[in-house]
């Protein structure tokens, strides 16, 4: 159990006051109503005193008690119970089991002396259901064995509305509403007078303790149960509350939202209606008088009486609270609820949820302390600046006054352990990042990102870049600073890059790559550097860097030339021939942008075509002049001169000519006089100079792609004669003219070809290609038969068709209309369609649809 101070005891009337020096005369009962104090003796007398209450600002209200009157009652009995009627300016007094009406203010008795006699103890309906503003409701238990008895009672006069009877002897009672809560002699039990209905609460023998039932609420009571428990209960029978444990000798009980107060033979104990737990316990000797008035709790002894003075429970929260008692401190803040204005309890509670946060994160309870700053709405730059040097220079932001917690900083707050201070850093990187795109960030976002960027900068964090090529709001003055402080040049060039200073970011990184500055980031950096400017938008920028990347690396750095966004390349904001001068001094370069231009994006210019070409054959004849050229490289630079050579038809055919004009370049040689038309001439150079017999099929191949079949057969009409041409004695001619013929049989005119073929040759030689002639023969043959069937067939259909139209008659009269011009014919020449449709001719010559189908129809 761990104690709280919730109430003071402060002395309300001393003995001296009361009774003087009358040893004998003792406190029976008290009642008070606002600041009226009424106290009955066993003398039979009732006191009224006027309470004064005086603030003190360090300490608990303290209240003087001024008499204003006493009266005795005319009895030798002690006054039982004193009940104040403010409603009607009376006083009901038990006494000698009569209950008298007297006036609050003079206690004189009523003129009419109404009372209600028989009455063993009382209790007032605080839930009436008279309606009557002008009376009040009383139970009493009556003298007569297992009775209960309900009146009216008005300023002069009572009267008896209900007598109920019990199965046992009611030895205490509360009343709300209709409903009855009695302890007889061994239960509690509740019961509706009004219905006639009881239910059983639970069991209690009233022999060994005096029973307690005390209305604390609507439709709900506070009993005495056994073992020692404060038993809550409703109308309904059932309990909404854990009961409460105190004392097995409990006298008395009052209740002060949230507690619970009782009273035994030595102490007072304050229990929570909240978590059931004791919260304080006062020593008090000889007490025998526990109640609450209208939130006022008075305790007395039989010689003097005194107010339990509540602490604010602001003052108590903030006491559980610098006790680090964070979870009572909750609980008891949500159940001030009820007392509070709803307005000021939603102020105070988010202070109290952002207090308990930072409690919680002191003791590095990370989890729980967030969603405390989330649930109390926390200014999170309350919780930055405990960081040093995390907020802004700029920002204007001020603590919380008074302070949310006792802390300067994290320095004072980890007492300068570093793993405690690492573990704090890491929670606010967490916490900043959940936080930033959600409400709680709104109107400080630069505080926000500017901190969370300082701390991914100090502990070398991934996210960092994530950061900066995301939507951020770091301020550029504080984040400069502190990545420059850090190394982190990468980054701040990203910063730059965001806050639109393209030509600093791009700056920063070249020195890196220099070597001026030191930054591990990426290794990648020239390459990053390269790809940043070929989506940049700023022509000034990638001009004044484009030198310094090719000369890193010309493949490389040319990309920021030839791969450039479409939409860029559409608007042509670069002009290839600024380009090109640009790139002269680069020649790999320059070979590698004119195969975009002409390759990649086929643009149809001769300067271009012709300028490939040129560099091509050069590299070519650069490569065979070296002693040392490879041989691999040659050859791959030579494939491509001869795939441009072969596809393209913009270059400058003679020019090239010339320039390969004793160069031993026979196929590159070949290939242009191709380009001219010279197809005997190229023909001859692959023949005869090169002897290369497939690249003379093939050059008949390429050169007729895409032209019609007679070119193609042209073609290879002509290698065949320059085979057949150089004489019987060339062997290997020969041979190269039997295999053409063999694989190529569809592409040549057997009749003529056989004309051109040597007497000598036998027909086992040519075998396949007279099968391939003879069976291209057949199968043109068959399919021109075909064809021919065919279209005789389909004659046969349209010419039954005209026959079976023909041999119908057609009815026309005056009356017969147009189909298409709605007018009747004059005269009997018309047109029929096959549906049956009449047009005039001029109207079907003009029109050539059925006029009743989407579908032309056929004119008969």
């Amino acid at each position: 159990m761990m104690s709280i101070k919730a109430f003071t005891l402060v002395s309300a009337v001393e003995r001296e006051l009361l009774m003087g020096d009358k040893e004998r005369v003792n406190i029976e009962c008290v009642e008070c109503c606002g600041r009226d104090l009424y106290v009955g003796t066993n003398d039979c007398f009732v006191y009224h005193f006027l309470l004064e209450e005086r603030p003190v600002p360090a300490g608990p209200a303290t209240f003087t008690a001024t008499k204003q009157l006493q009266r005795h009652l005319g009895f030798k009995k002690p006054v039982n119970e004193l009940r104040a009627a403010s409603a009607l300016n009376r006083l009901l007094v038990l006494c000698d089991n009569s209950i008298s009406l007297v006036n609050m203010l003079n206690l004189e008795p009523v003129p009419s002396g109404a009372r209600i006699k028989g009455a063993a103890t009382f209790a007032l309906n605080e839930n009436p259901v008279s309606g009557d503003p002008f009376c009040v409701e009383v139970c009493i238990i009556s003298v007569k064995r297992r009775t209960i008895q309900m009146f009216l009672v008005y300023e002069d006069r009572v009267q008896i509305v209900k007598e109920v009877s019990t199965a046992e002897q009611p030895l205490a009672v509360a009343v709300d509403g209709h409903f009855l809560c009695l302890a007889l002699t061994t239960q509690y039990i509740i019961h509706n007078y009004s219905t006639g209905v009881s239910q059983d609460l639970f069991p209690y023998c009233s022999e060994e303790r005096p029973p307690i039932v005390k209305r604390i609420g609507r439709q709900e009571f506070l009993l005495a149960g056994p073992g020692g428990l404060g038993m809550f209960a409703t109308v309904a029978g059932i309990s909404q509350r854990a009961p409460v444990h105190w004392s097995e000798n409990v006298i008395g009980a009052a209740v002060s939202f949230p507690y619970v107060i009782a009273l035994d033979d030595e102490f007072i104990t304050v229990h929570s209606m909240l978590d059931q737990q004791q919260k304080q316990t006062l020593p008090f000797k000889e007490g025998h008088i526990l109640q609450d008035f209208e939130g006022r709790v008075i305790v007395a002894t039989s010689k003097g009486v005194y107010i339990l003075v509540p602490l604010p429970l602001e003052k108590q929260i903030q006491d559980l609270l610098a006790s680090r008692r964070v979870e009572e401190a909750l609980v008891l803040a949500k159940g001030a609820r009820r007392n509070i204005p709803k307005e000021k309890f939603q102020v105070m509670y988010r202070r109290i949820l952002q207090q308990a946060g930072f409690i919680q994160f002191a003791q590095l309870q990370f989890l729980e302390a967030k969603e405390l700053f989330r649930s109390g709405q926390l200014d999170v730059r309350e919780l930055i600046s405990l960081y040093p040097f995390l907020l802004p220079t700029s920002s204007s932001f001020t603590r919380s006054h008074p302070p949310l917690h006792e802390y300067a900083d994290l320095n004072q707050l980890t007492q300068g352990d570093q793993e405690k201070m690492a573990k704090c850093k890491r929670f606010l990187m967490s916490y900043l990042n959940e936080v930033r795109s959600t409400e709680v960030a709104n109107g400080y976002k630069e505080d926000i990102d500017t901190a969370l960027l300082k701390l991914y900068a100090e502990a070398d964090h991934d996210s960092l870049l994530d950061l900066l090529v995301t939507e951020n709001f770091c301020l550029l003055t504080d984040s400069a600073a502190w990545l420059e402080k850090h190394k982190k040049y990468f980054a701040l060039g990203l910063l730059y890059h965001y806050n639109n200073q393209d030509a600093a970011a791009v700056q920063l990184w070249v020195n890196i790559v220099n070597g001026d500055v030191q930054d591990s980031t990426r290794s990648d950096l020239y390459e990053y550097i390269v790809d940043f400017l070929t989506y940049c938008l700023d022509e000034e920028l990638v001009w004044a860097y484009a030198d310094w990347v090719l000369q890193k690396s010309e493949e490389v750095g040319v990309q920021v030339f030839t791969k450039r966004p479409l939409d860029e390349q559409q608007k042509n904001s670069f002009n290839p021939d600024d380009i090109i001068h640009c790139l002269k001094k680069y020649p790999k370069a320059l070979v590698k942008y004119l195969e975009h231009l002409v390759i990649d994006k086929r643009l149809q210019k001769e300067e271009y075509h012709t300028h490939l070409a040129v560099l091509y054959l050069e590299e070519v004849l650069l490569q065979r002049a070296s002693a040392s050229g490879k041989g691999a490289e040659a050859t791959e630079t030579q494939a491509k001169l001869r795939r441009l050579l072969q596809k393209s038809d913009l270059y400058r055919v003679h020019f090239l000519l010339e320039r390969l004009q004793g160069a031993g370049l026979p196929m590159e040689s070949a290939i242009l006089h191709g380009k001219l038309g010279e197809h005997e001439k190229a023909l001859h150079i692959l023949v005869h100079e090169l002897q290369d017999f497939s690249a003379a099929e093939d050059y008949c191949l390429w050169c007729s792609e895409g032209r019609d079949p007679p070119h193609r057969q042209q073609l290879f009409h002509t290698l065949l004669a320059i085979y057949l041409h150089a004489g019987p004695t060339a062997h290997e001619l020969a041979v190269a003219a039997v295999d053409l013929l063999n694989r190529h049989a569809t592409e040549f005119d057997a009749a003529q070809v056989l004309q051109m073929l040597p007497d000598t040759w036998s027909v086992q030689l040519l075998c396949p290609f007279l099968m391939g002639a003879m069976r291209d023969s057949i199968h043109a043959r068959r399919t021109v038969q075909v064809a021919l069937g065919l279209a005789r067939s389909e004659n046969l259909i349209y010419t039954y068709d005209k026959m079976k139209l023909k041999g119908s008659s057609i009815r026309l009269s005056d009356k017969k209309l147009c189909q298409i011009c709605q007018n009747p014919f004059c005269e009997p020449v018309f047109v029929r369609y096959p549906n049956g449709g009449l047009v005039h001719t001029h109207c079907a010559a003009s029109r050539h649809t059925n006029p009743s189908s989407s579908s032309p129809g056929t004119r008969t």
